[in-house]
């Protein structure tokens, strides 16, 4: 019953935040001085085609009447113009590109599937490696072991991701010829091939955030092993393994969850630089082209898909909070 108060509490924030993310998102892109009806007038663009085109879109209605039609078509789905042009966009309804003919929440889901490949790869990947670097390197605190991964960690950090994702690709796709050097196949079409084709993105991601991981993961764990509570256990005859991995490690991975589900999400919204190196065309690459082109109704689709996804984030490692740390469950 605590678990669920706390989920539904969490699910009631998320509602709010959302709702001032949307707020600001629409005053951003639609109450500044940049035009979308404009955008989508066409040349030549009269008068009388921009009055046309901002009847269309709804925006010769007031503010507050733009963004209750906003907001309801998120929820209900929306129709843009009447009669026989009319152009009907169903929930949730993020807008509609008028430039690529097509709802904004249906190029999202078309892409969606290679960042989350990309993200949920790379995320897996990070996080055991550097969680698992990081107890190793405090255990062995200021020996070999430690000095190694803190190097490695150290070159990481300081790593640029292009950077990173270019040397990969220069030696096992030109030099070693081991692994394709970008695009994305379909897990469905060939499993063997989808692996393949990310595994340079995720190793690309991994080595650069494992590297923050492993580095937090040490000092939270020296911190916690020279705690009271681990001095009791080991005094009890309990064994050094597990000593670390049952009272240090569980402790020490509350702030390492956090950044983990911040991260997660953020890389859900858009991978952008991995998929420009790895020539994928997830949500990171649609964001990009979409502000080349100014279509703003992307823009805003993808922004608020973002804050939704970084906001669900947040709620599942409150979640996991509960189950790591009993004290959550008890507030």
């Amino acid at each position: 019953m605590r678990i669920a108060r706390l989920v539904t509490s969490r699910l009631v924030g998320v509602v709010l935040v959302l709702l001032v993310v949307t707020a600001i998102t629409f005053v951003i892109f639609y109450l500044l001085p940049s035009n979308p009806a404009q955008l989508s007038c066409g040349k030549p663009c009269t008068p009388e085609n921009l009055a046309r085109a901002k009847q269309f879109l709804g925006l010769d209605l007031p503010w507050y009447g733009q963004f209750w039609e906003f907001l309801r078509g998120i929820v209900m789905g929306r129709t843009f113009g009447t009669g026989a042009d009319a152009i009907v966009c169903n929930a949730p309804c993020f807008g509609y590109s008028f430039q690529l003919n097509t709802p904004v929440t249906e190029l999202i889901l078309t892409r969606f599937p290679v960042t989350a490949s990309i993200a949920v790869g790379a995320a897996a990947l990070w996080f055991v490696s550097g969680v698992a670097g990081g107890t190793i390197a405090a255990v062995w605190r200021r020996k070999a072991p430690d000095r190694a991964i803190m190097t490695v960690a150290i070159a990481g950090v300081s790593s640029p991701a292009y950077l990173v994702g270019m040397l990969l690709i220069l030696l096992f796709g030109f030099t070693l010829g081991w692994l394709p050097t970008g695009g994305y196949e379909p897990f469905g079409d060939d499993p063997v091939q989808w692996f393949l084709h990310l595994l340079l993105p995720w190793t690309a991601l991994a080595f650069i955030s494992s590297a923050v991981y492993a580095r937090l993961t040490r000092s939270e764990l020296v911190e916690q092993l020279g705690l009271d509570y681990v001095r009791t256990a080991r005094a009890k005859g309990l064994g050094e393994g597990a000593v670390v991995m049952r009272h240090g490690l569980r402790n020490a991975l509350i702030p390492v969850v956090t950044l983990f589900g911040l991260d997660l999400g953020t890389l859900l919204g858009g991978a952008v630089i991995s998929e420009r190196v790895f020539s994928m065309q997830g949500l990171g690459a649609l964001l990009l082209d979409s502000i080349g082109r100014l279509d703003l109704q992307v823009i805003v689709g993808i922004t608020l898909f973002s804050a939704f996804l970084i906001a669900i984030a947040n709620v599942v490692v409150d979640i996991v909070y509960g189950l790591i740390d009993p004290r959550v469950r008890a507030a």
